[in-house]
């Protein structure tokens, strides 16, 4: 099983200014092979491999001298990334983009990896960078990324093959399973009646960043524009400390959990609730629960987002199609009355089982006209 661990790392100056050409370079790498790629393309239909590009590698280090001083791995990992990239396209996913010194500064060490002494000991670093092992690293390493950010900060993200197999999903029982229902005044609320509260990291540090926005637009001072990336910084981790103990304390106590399939990036259109659904991170909390679900043997099932889940009574069934978003309770014509988001989480809940024992009934029929 593969599992990454990221890590404080403390370079000196001369490591710091090390680091700081293998980012640069490799991100110049990486821009010139896509460059390189599109151009060939759009010339004369030729694609070139991850393979042409690196053969042009040692051309390249003849003519732009110093990227002689990067590792020769991490130049040729800029590229696989690169035509990784290139390749989800076709896939599905979007066209890649130019990397920008404004955004993400990284770089991958494919191999040649050892912590030794507490300290990260990596190719053309041979005296080790100073690391913090807030954790111990089980199992064999496969690569480090190593990430500038706009703070100043250094960290090495460690990706480690522990040799565990995963384990079988459990059956899905459902006196251990629960609905939850995401929203923004609540963030979390389950078909036990549980509630989760979202402490909007964002919203309450916004007086404290417009004053600093303002204070940098008007006299561009380098330690204004490094104070709004620390609290940038401040407000991503609060963000998800609480994520991560959430979607922890969520698998840990229950063998499924149903949610529903959210059309997040439709939502965001909506200028009104762009900042608040940007700031809960919803996208995030998912995938937390599904790869811990993974680790540690749970179900995740999703149902449609078009499914009632507020508007059907729970109780008998009944959809209620006057119910408007301003209608927190609501009472069904056969006497329940409902608390909106813990009803839509029971429903989310019942919906999911439906869909799943379905599935496995179509499944056995289908097993049986086979043999």
């Amino acid at each position: 099983m593969l599992k990454g661990r990221k890590y404080r790392i403390y370079p000196d100056k001369s490591q710091k200014d090390l680091l700081n050409k293998h980012i640069n370079n490799c991100r110049f790498i990486y821009n010139l092979s896509l460059e390189t790629k599109i151009s060939a393309y759009l010339g004369n239909k030729f694609i070139y491999s991850s393979f042409d590009l690196i053969k042009q590698l040692p051309e390249l280090k003849k003519e732009f001298i110093w990227l002689k001083e990067t590792n020769s791995q991490s130049l040729q990992q800029s590229i696989i990334n690169m035509d990784i990239a290139y390749k989800r396209f076709y896939s599905g996913s979007g066209f890649p983009k130019f990397k920008s010194k404004k955004h993400k500064q990284s770089f991958q060490i494919p191999q040649r990896i050892k912590i030794q002494d507490n300290k990260l000991i990596i190719p053309n670093f041979k005296e080790g960078i100073k690391i913090i092992l807030h954790r111990p690293i089980n199992g064999i390493i496969k690569n480090v990324t190593i990430t500038l950010t706009s703070s100043g900060k250094y960290y090495a993200s460690i990706l480690i093959e522990d040799n565990k197999i995963l384990p079988n999903k459990s059956k899905i029982d459902k006196n251990n399973t629960i609905g939850i229902d995401l929203g923004l005044k609540s963030f979390v609320v389950t078909s036990k009646s549980d509630i989760y509260l979202y402490n909007e990291f964002l919203r309450k540090a916004q007086l404290k960043l417009k004053f600093l926005q303002s204070k940098y637009s008007k006299y561009k001072g380098k330690n204004t524009k490094q104070k709004i990336a620390i609290l940038h910084e401040k407000v991503m981790n609060q963000r998800k400390d609480f994520l991560h103990k959430l979607s922890t304390k969520l698998i840990s106590e229950n063998q499924t959990i149903c949610l529903e399939n959210l059309g997040i990036k439709n939502m965001i259109k909506n200028h009104n609730l762009a900042l608040s659904i940007t700031d809960v991170s919803w996208g995030t909390f998912i995938n937390m629960l599904e790869y811990k679900a993974n680790w540690y043997g749970k179900n995740i099932i999703k149902i449609d987002k078009f499914a009632p889940s507020s508007k059907t009574c729970s109780n008998c069934g009944i959809i209620n199609n006057n119910l408007t978003l301003n209608d927190r309770k609501w009472r069904c014509n056969c006497g329940s009355l409902h608390e909106r988001d813990i009803n839509a989480a029971i429903n989310i809940k019942n919906f999911g089982l439906n869909i799943k024992l379905s599935t496995e009934h179509r499944q056995k029929i289908k097993k049986s006209c086979l043999q």
